[in-house]
């Protein structure tokens, strides 16, 4: 059980969220850094799927009622624990009654804490995910209040969750991160369905100049500011769908970014979609930070996904063979005790099961 004690209508469970629903008109939703959820979970011993807390309002506090392994992945901050100071995407064991802290971050915009098991709340639609919009999944369709109370899947982890206290440094949150300090992240994009209607002059300040994130942004989207871009002429569309990536451009010709919980349909001008291996870039820019788009082309957009994919594959591989090793090696030390331990494991029966 975990009982949050701060505020903030920003901090939500969310998992993978509901891409499968988008088309009877339900936004995909999920994290907004879905690789660093998903990251998280590795690192606790859960399937990527599962749940956890997106924190976007800091600093954020919880007690722990029982011991678990967590992990906190995403913006650069620090986790404070009695006695205890750790970094970002690190993972550690809780006790029961610890009060868990996340700081501010020094850089990026969401943290996500994953426990083992999960944080368990009613599916619904086949997720955990809050939907802000539609007010239902997570806890009460709303975000967490000071007294609110998680529970956590009850179930037995892959072991990753075992190695004790690890962190890893996944390559492209270092790039990213030098990006940040150079004050300009480069997010890539692949052209949209509309994007020969707009003119030479908006498709070279699109891919030359800089757009700021304005302090209009949220799940739904993060609208820009930078050079205006223009049509050719006036384009009366029908709704059409859209997905988490999409530029679209209104008549002002700032153009807007959908995110995850994007609407299904809109009717402005789509001059490109930002690749599906960028997104959590996006998501954790803040207001202020700049964005220069590079265009790619399809075989780029698909190599990337690969790339963060096997990225993903070798941390987990690695969590798996600490893991392991850690097995083997208390084992080594206590074969007796160990054999116990495992036996007792494998004979009672899981309280998740009915009897």
């Amino acid at each position: 059980m975990i009982e949050i004690l701060s505020n903030g209508a920003s901090n939500l469970v969310e998992d993978l969220g509901r891409p499968a629903h988008v088309g009877i008109g339900v936004s995909a939703g999920g994290a907004m850094d879905a690789s660093a959820l998903s990251l998280a979970n590795c690192m606790v011993g859960n399937d990527e799927t599962s749940a956890g807390i997106e924190i976007s309002t800091f600093p954020f506090r919880i007690k722990l009622h029982q011991d678990t392994y967590f992990a906190c992945t995403g913006a650069a901050t620090s986790v404070t624990l009695p006695h205890r100071n750790l970094p970002s995407w690190w993972a550690a064991q809780a006790r029961a009654g610890d009060v868990l802290k996340v700081e501010a971050p020094t850089h990026g915009a969401r943290a996500y804490l994953a426990f083992t098991g999960g944080v368990d709340v009613p599916l619904v639609l086949g997720s955990r995910s809050t939907d802000l919009k539609g007010s239902f999944g997570g806890l009460e369709g709303r975000g967490l209040r000071k007294g609110d109370h998680l529970s956590l899947v009850q179930e037995n982890s892959s072991g990753a969750a075992h190695t004790g206290p690890v962190g890893i440094a996944p390559d492209s949150r270092i790039q990213f991160a030098s990006q940040l300090a150079s004050g300009t992240v480069r997010i890539r994009v692949m052209s949209g369905a509309e994007y020969r209607h707009f003119t030479e002059d908006a498709a070279t300040a699109f891919e030359l100049s800089e757009y700021r994130v304005t302090p209009d942004r949220n799940r739904q989207g993060y609208r820009l500011e930078g050079v205006a871009l223009k049509t050719r002429r006036t384009l009366d569309l029908l709704s059409h769908g859209i997905v988490p990536g999409t530029v679209h451009v209104p008549p002002a010709g700032q153009p807007i970014i959908q995110l995850a919980e994007a609407n299904t349909c809109g009717g402005y001008p789509k001059i490109a979609t930002v690749i599906e291996a960028d997104l959590w870039r996006v998501a954790q820019l803040r207001e202020g930070q700049r964005i220069r788009f590079e265009l790619v082309d399809r075989e780029a957009a698909v190599n990337a996904l690969r790339e963060l994919a096997r990225e993903h594959s070798r941390i987990q591989q690695g969590l798996e063979l600490m893991g392991r090793r850690r097995e083997e090696s208390l084992q080594a030390i206590n074969p007796t005790k160990h054999r116990e331990k495992v036996l007792t494991a494998v004979l009672t029966p899981s309280r998740s099961r009915s009897p």
